[in-house]
């Protein structure tokens, strides 16, 4: 039995990021990734709710995390990129 009424956040978040990912040819940031959700949804996302959604579906495999290293200083980690898992 299918459930009723209204999808949870969640759930609507978490399919839009799969959705954005499937999209782009290559890895995308946090903040790209909330410009095209919040466009597509029509309403303001905020940039720690997709965080926090990205950290989910790396943790149930979804979606792969990739650590660039900083450009300026050796041994830090510079910009994280997000793409869908192969």
């Amino acid at each position: 039995m299918p459930k009723r009424g209204r999808p949870t956040k969640r759930n609507l978040i978490q399919t839009s990021i799969v959705d954005a990912l499937m999209v782009y040819n290559t890895p995308a940031n946090t903040s790209a990734i909330r410009r095209d959700i919040s466009k597509k949804l029509g309403q303001s996302i905020s940039w720690n709710t997709i965080q926090k959604y990205l950290d989910e579906l790396v943790q149930i495999e979804k979606v792969q995390k990739i650590a660039t290293v900083h450009s300026k200083i050796d041994g830090k980690e510079g910009l994280i990129l997000y793409q869908i898992k192969k």
